[in-house]
């Protein structure tokens, strides 16, 4: 394709990509820098027979008209990243010359709300995103090679998940976890546990969290590879069969080179779906135990009084930083790839 064809075949789309995603990208990294301003208060005195007192009121007034000149709110620059609720140089430093071991130090860090929340959605994301893919291409390979009259039944039961609306799958987990739920009564008489609870615990808490991803995203997986293993060469299959191969050498050296492609770009939608992790953690009500990047964007929307001030933009940001982060890789791999190919 000539360049000027490519150019405006490709403008529609990329004058959408720069309207909805740059421009918004560029305006929330600009109001990410400012902070709100600090209500002006008026001192005064109130007199009575017994003496006077100081009385702080709020000049809303003045309050408003300085919202009005400024409305970007308070110039803050990168400050909102470097605090508390963020990177936290100062406390990270502090931590750093106060601890004597590793562990000690570390045990700072997670209890910092970014790290705490960065830790989780980087665990989920190594965890979910493989195990995902691996199961997905089982399932995948079990349905293709089922009967015919099982497909039919098989594919609508794998894609169930994936139907129900994330925030409702994650509800009905919650309540089956439950003391009084099928999931959570049986565990306590397998244990004999009265007491046992799979949202008392931290690590349980997480690996429910886990579970959970992996039952939602696992029929996006499956679905992309048995529609791959539809486009697999038969005359390359049987050239494999006749000379020997096993089922495993085909798979390993026919299958998998050939879904290779599906494979990067199912690991490119589930690292940026399980990165912005949220619906179960509002679901299972499990913010004591385990929070995500997105939590922390829903959190400092939440209780903002202008949900475009420094803290939700600056996580946002972060959020945005890490999912090109790990992306990038998958990318690399993937430009390569063409670029052999195209050579």
């Amino acid at each position: 394709m000539k360049h000027r064809t490519f150019f405006w075949f490709i403008l529609p789309t990329l004058s959408a990509m720069i309207l909805f995603i740059a421009l918004p990208i560029v305006s929330v990294f600009i109001q990410s820098l400012f902070v709100e301003h600090e209500q002006v208060l008026v001192v005064s005195e109130s007199c009575g027979p017994f003496g006077c007192t100081p009385t702080t009121t709020v000049d809303t007034a003045a309050t408003a008209a300085l919202q009005e000149e400024q409305p970007l709110g308070r110039f803050n620059g990168l400050n909102t990243y470097i605090n508390r609720s963020h990177l936290a140089f100062a406390e990270v430093g502090e931590a750093w010359r106060n601890t004597e071991t590793f562990g000690a130090f570390w045990k700072q860090i997670i209890n910092l709300p970014f790290y705490r929340a960065l830790i989780f959605t980087l665990t989920y994301t190594a965890v979910v995103t493989p195990v995902v893919i691996a199961l997905g291409l089982a399932i995948a390979v079990g349905v293709n090679n089922l009967p015919r009259f099982l497909k039919g039944p098989s594919i609508f039961i794998s894609l169930l998940p994936f139907l129900v609306t994330p925030l409702v799958g994650s509800l009905i987990l919650f309540w089956m976890v439950d003391s009084d739920g099928v999931i959570g009564a049986t565990i306590q008489r397998i244990f004999n546990d009265p007491s046992l609870s799979l949202k008392a615990s931290t690590a349980l808490t997480w690996t429910m969290l886990i579970v959970y991803g992996v039952w939602h995203t696992l029929p996006f997986s499956f679905i992309t590879f048995y529609a791959g293993l539809q486009t697999v060469p038969e005359d390359t299959m049987e050239a494999a069969m006749i000379d020997g191969a096993s089922k495993w050498q085909r798979m390993i050296h026919v299958i998998v080179p050939h879904l290779a492609p599906l494979m990067s770009f199912v690991t490119l939608m589930l690292l940026m779906d399980n990165f912005r992790v949220f619906e179960p953690i509002v679901s299972f009500k499990a913010e004591a135990h385990a929070t995500s990047l997105s939590w922390i964007i829903y959190n400092d929307l939440r209780e903002s009084g202008n949900p475009l001030y420094g803290s939700a933009g600056a996580t946002s940001m972060m959020t945005i930083i890490g999912v090109v982060i790990l992306l990038t890789p998958v990318l690399i791999r993937t430009w390569r790839d063409f670029s052999r190919k195209a050579h």
